[in-house]
């Protein structure tokens, strides 16, 4: 049996500017994918590499657009219609003109990111606005976006055969921030990225199977 987790603290608060680093990096390792690769199914999804990078970007946005009202709604959702184009498909609002080509596809993730840090480098510390895993502030909002970026840029990578190697600062604070009960001691790795890995089900650690269900906790922290 494994040893009980050790919480993990952060250190640093979660920044845009981590928010940032992190989609201009995924931005930039998907570039050289071969145009005809993105239609490869994404890691484990059930998705190919093009609708989850679809999916990442309508991520980026929806936190984004989260934060926008006078008074964000801190119990659903801004009332975007999300809508999937195929059964088992992502439900997005925002999709990228196919005939774009995937430089096109890597311009609306770009874009999309370009807004979540906006928002959250200019959204008040105090706010707060719902996210189904709970009602978080700006920090968490933008913690949440680099855990997606990181992960699903991992899917796509390993769909379309390119390395992926994440910014280890934001991986560290994001994962601090989301997942408080993270595994840490002396068997685990002291690199950040296996650790998320695992608290998403993508990766086993050392004596810890990865789990079958996983969550993030979105609240502030004290």
């Amino acid at each position: 049996m494994s040893p009980p987790a050790e919480p993990r603290t952060a250190s640093s608060p979660v920044t845009a500017d981590d928010l940032r680093l992190s989609v201009h990096r995924a931005v930039d390792a998907l570039r050289p994918a071969p145009a005809d690769g993105w239609g490869r199914m994404a890691g484990l999804l059930e998705w190919d590499c093009w609708e989850t990078a679809e999916h990442l970007a309508d991520d980026l946005f929806a936190y984004a657009v989260q934060l926008g009202p006078r008074r964000p709604p801190l119990a659903d959702e801004v009332p975007f219609a999300w809508e999937s184009r195929r059964t088992g498909g992502p439900a997005n609002a925002v999709r990228a003109d196919r005939a774009a080509g995937p430089g096109g596809l890597l311009q609306v993730l770009e874009a999309s990111g370009a807004l979540l840090t906006a928002m959250v480098r200019t959204t008040p510390p105090h706010i707060r606005a719902h996210h189904v895993h709970g009602v978080s502030d700006p920090e968490g909002f933008a913690a949440m976006g680099i855990v997606e970026t990181l992960v699903h840029t991992h899917d796509v990578a390993e769909g379309l055969g390119l390395p992926w190697e994440p910014p280890s600062g934001p991986c560290a604070r994001a994962l601090a921030r989301l997942f408080p009960d993270a595994p840490a001691g002396p068997d685990v790795p002291d690199d950040p990225w296996p650790v998320l890995l695992w608290c998403t089900g993508r990766a086993d650690l050392p004596g810890r199977p990865r789990p079958a269900t996983w969550r993030w906790y979105a609240e502030p922290r004290a």
